[in-house]
C-alpha cells in the first residue's frame, strides 16, 4: 500500500467514516486494482494532506506574580466575593503664577521686542508732550539714558548705526524677567526739586514707585507645607496623615446609596472643616485604585469574603479659606498641601503608581 493510500485510509477512520457495500469510492482508493487511476486533483490532495505538519500545542498563559486575582469560587467555597468602595478627593489650588522662561525663550522674546522697536515707525514725541513742558524734560533725561522710547529692551538704539545689533549677547542680563522689572522701576521714578529750608539751592529727589509682589513668598522660604501661599507656579493638592506615617488623599468609604459627588463633598467637610470654600469637578472620577488585601476577610452570616477596596479618585479645587483639623471626623492627624514631585516623596510607591498619570506636571 502506498503513503498516499495510507494517509486516505487514516484520514477516513479519523472521521468515523466506515466503508460500507456502498462505498465502492473508499474501497478503490485503498485497494486499487492494476486499471484503476487517480486524478490529479485528487493526487494533489493526498500530497498536502499526508505532508501538512501537526497542530502546535499552545500552552495555557499563566497570570503574572504581581496581579493578584480573587481565587476562583467552587462548589465546597459558596462565598462570595466583595470589595470595600471608597472615594478619595484630590483637592487642588491651581497655579497662581505663568512657569518660568526657559533660556532660549527669553532671548527669543527680547529679540522680537527690539526687531518690533526698529521695524516701526519713529516715536513722535511732540504728539505726546508739549514742548518746554515738564514732561517734555522728563522724556529728554529718560531717552538720553536708554536711547529709545521702549524701557525693556536694554540700551539699543533702532535708528542708528547699530540698529542691525538686536541679538543677545552672552552674559547679558537684559532679557532676564528681573533685570526687566528694575528698568522699569528705574524708569517709572520721576525727580522732584525742591528748594531746601533757609531758601537756596534745590533739592532734587525721586518719588518712591510701588514695586510688584515677588515670585517667591515667604512662605517658600520658610518651607512652610501647610500654607497655601507657597509653589505659586505649581498644582498643590491636600494630602493627610492617618498615623503611622502614611500619607494619603483625603478619603472615607462610601455611605449607602451615596453618590461620588455626595461623598467627596463630605469627605472635604469631615476632613478639613467648614472653612474652605470647594467645589467638587462633576459627577465622574478621574482615576481609580483597585487595592487587594494579603488575605481575604470573611463573613459567615453573609456568605462572603472582603476581597480588598476599589477606591475612586474625585477632583476638586479649593477656593478660599485653609483646612483646620480641629473637629476633623476621619482620624487625621497632620496634613500638607504638596506639588506632584513633593506628593511622590512621601506616598507609597503603590499608591503613588496609582495616581501619577493623573497629576498634571504642574
Amino acid at each position: 500500500m502506498t503513503r498516499g493510500q495510507n494517509t486516505i485510509q487514516r484520514l477516513v477512520l479519523q472521521s468515523s467514516i466506515l466503508p460500507t457495500s456502498s462505498n465502492n469510492l473508499y474501497l478503490t482508493l485503498i485497494c486499487p486494482g492494476p486499471s484503476t487511476r487517480i486524478c490529479r486533483i485528487c493526487l494533489l490532495q493526498i500530497r498536502a494532506a499526508s505532508s501538512a505538519p501537526a497542530p502546535l500545542e499552545i500552552a495555557p498563559i499563566e497570570p503574572s506574580p504581581t496581579h493578584r486575582a480573587p481565587p476562583p469560587l467552587t462548589a465546597s467555597q459558596p462565598y462570595s466575593i466583595t470589595y470595600k468602595l471608597k472615594a478619595s478627593v484630590l483637592l487642588s489650588r491651581p497655579p497662581l503664577l505663568t512657569r518660568d522662561l526657559t533660556p532660549f525663550e527669553k532671548s527669543y522674546f527680547l529679540y522680537q521686542r527690539r526687531l518690533n522697536e526698529r521695524l516701526a515707525l519713529p516715536f513722535t514725541r511732540y504728539f505726546y508732550y508739549q514742548r518746554g513742558t515738564p514732561g517734555d524734560i522728563e522724556w529728554k533725561r529718560k531717552i538720553k539714558e536708554r536711547q529709545t522710547p521702549a524701557r525693556d529692551i536694554g540700551v539699543y538704539n533702532a535708528y542708528g548705526g547699530e540698529g542691525w545689533n538686536d541679538e543677545l549677547l552672552v552674559g547679558d542680563r537684559v532679557s532676564e524677567p528681573e533685570e526687566q522689572v528694575e528698568r522699569l522701576l528705574r524708569d517709572a521714578e520721576v525727580e522732584v526739586k525742591e528748594q531746601d529750608i533757609q531758601g537756596e539751592g534745590k533739592v532734587v529727589k525721586k518719588e518712591e514707585v510701588e514695586r510688584p509682589m515677588p515670585r517667591v513668598t515667604d512662605a517658600d522660604k520658610a518651607s512652610d507645607m501647610k500654607s497655601l501661599n507657597r509653589a505659586l507656579k505649581k498644582t498643590l493638592y491636600l494630602v493627610v496623615n492617618r498615623g503611622k506615617g502614611h500619607w494619603g488623599f483625603p478619603s472615607a468609604e462610601l455611605a449607602r446609596q451615596e453618590s461620588l459627588h455626595t461623598s467627596a463633598e463630605r469627605i472635604i467637610v469631615q476632613t478639613g472643616g467648614l472653612n474652605m470654600n470647594t467645589w467638587v469637578v462633576g459627577n465622574i472620577p478621574i482615576g481609580h485604585q483597585v487595592y487587594n488585601y494579603s488575605q481575604g476577610i470573611s463573613n459567615e452570616k453573609k456568605g462572603s469574603v472582603l476581597r480588598g477596596e476599589k477606591i475612586f479618585f474625585m477632583k476638586a479645587r479649593i477656593l478660599a479659606g485653609q483646612a483646620n483639623l480641629k473637629d476633623n471626623q476621619l482620624g487625621v492627624k497632620d496634613f500638607q498641601w504638596l506639588a506632584k514631585e513633593e506628593i511622590q516623596k512621601v506616598f507609597h510607591p503603590r499608591d503613588w503608581n496609582a495616581v501619577k498619570n493623573i497629576l498634571p506636571e504642574r
